[in-house]
């Protein structure tokens, strides 16, 4: 049954998505290395694609960015679409010293300071798991390949512009690295008993230095692209 944001039918997604940001990471994934892919949803230009990744049926679709964009989705594909796990594949500023670029965390735990994520019963600043299960596989998965990624504490901001201060405050809380999703989607997650799990390439440094360009962060990260879709098939 189609909702306000996506014009799908029962049955057009797969059990796993696989959900970057960006529609065209989305379309790149599902063209690159997806087979027989066809396109289920366009709505708000958020393509969403179903198809097979070495044999596995899974589904691919952008989320948008920050939390209420992700929160949306995956609350729609958790509760009216059949979706049992949801692998954001994105990017990520890093605040650990320890973090080079390309590097990809997984993101065992997201912590935010958003309030949004109360509306799922959890609360700011709470470490929010993902699923134990599906990180498992993702370092497998890693290992297996040779992909250099760590697992770590993710913040989730509400604000890209939010000044290094904020950035080291987060940094002495633990936090590895910054995005703008996973909390959220690993609140609405537990929420409704499905699993979540984020594994983002870091993409600059959030502290101040190098960062990846625009065409990079779209087109460059296929390590961290395949280990989603890695995961995907084996969840």
């Amino acid at each position: 049954m189609a909702t306000q944001h996506i014009a799908a039918e029962p049955g057009d997604f797969a059990p796993v998505v696989v959900m970057p940001g960006d529609p065209m990471r989305s379309r790149l994934i599902a063209e690159a290395y997806l087979t027989d892919a066809r396109l289920v949803n366009d709505v708000r230009g958020a393509q969403g694609y179903t198809g097979y990744y070495y044999g596995a049926r899974i589904s691919v679709m952008a989320s948008g960015m920050g939390m209420p964009s992700i929160g949306i989705y995956a609350y729609e594909l958790f509760t009216k679409f059949g979706v049992g796990c949801i692998i954001r594949a994105g990017s990520a500023g890093a605040y650990s010293d320890a973090l080079k670029l390309r590097d990809i965390v997984i993101g065992d735990t997201a912590s935010t300071d958003s309030r949004s994520v109360e509306f799922f019963s959890a609360e700011p600043f709470e470490r929010i798991p993902a699923s134990v299960r599906l990180a498992g596989i993702a370092r497998r998965s890693a290992d297996e390949r040779g992909f250099r990624a760590v697992g770590g504490s993710l913040h989730t901001s509400d604000v890209f512009y939010s000044g290094a201060e904020y950035g080291r405050m987060w940094k002495a809380r633990g936090a590895d690295a910054v995005e703008m999703e996973a909390a959220m989607l690993y609140a609405v997650a537990r929420a409704f008993g499905k699993e979540a799990l984020a594994v983002c390439a870091i993409s600059d440094y959030a502290l101040g230095g190098d960062m990846l360009s625009a065409a990079e962060r779209e087109c460059g990260l296929r390590d961290m692209m395949v280990l989603a879709l890695d995961v995907a098939a084996r969840a």
